[in-house]
């Protein structure tokens, strides 16, 4: 079964690249956010889909939604991808694949994050959810003009 919109988002805590750990409900407050998930650094399709959230983060910011990124990298391949492409948001260590799995995210078998985005509101409920952006800068633009409704 997996989550559904104006269901909560399930809470959890993951490292971050900030250097601290970061706890959903904690660390967002009452802001909305993103959460997407996607398999890893440094490929070209999961590349390209960070920018795409980079290149809108402007627009994420003005309407005051956190964008977070998870994947199973390590911290440190993290930071790296971070750097790499000039990231403005936070990418977590889900090195086990638990909150993957528990957003409904982890390909069965190989073990891999789907490309899954949760749009969340402020009090942690699901907005909207978003499989596959492997349409990238379009998809994207897409979620910040609901978004842009909405707010």
């Amino acid at each position: 079964m997996g989550l559904k919109v104006g269901e909560k988002a399930p809470n959890f805590t993951l490292d971050s690249t900030s250097g601290k750990e970061f706890t959903l409900y904690d660390s967002v407050g009452n802001e909305p956010c993103i959460i997407y998930f996607y398999p890893k650094d440094f490929t070209s399709v999961c590349t390209e889909q960070a920018c795409s959230f980079r290149d809108e983060f402007g627009a994420f910011r003005d309407l005051g939604v956190t964008v977070i990124g998870i994947s199973k990298d390590d911290i440190e391949t993290h930071n790296r991808f971070k750097k790499e492409y000039n990231l403005p948001f936070e990418l977590l260590a889900d090195t086990k694949g638990k909150v993957a799995k528990l957003y409904d995210s982890l390909l069965p078998i190989v073990a891999i994050p789907k490309r899954n985005t949760f749009v969340l509101a402020g009090d942690k409920t699901i907005m909207d959810i978003q499989s596959d952006l492997t349409s990238g800068k379009a998809k994207i633009r897409e979620v910040v003009e609901n978004l842009t409704k909405q707010f």
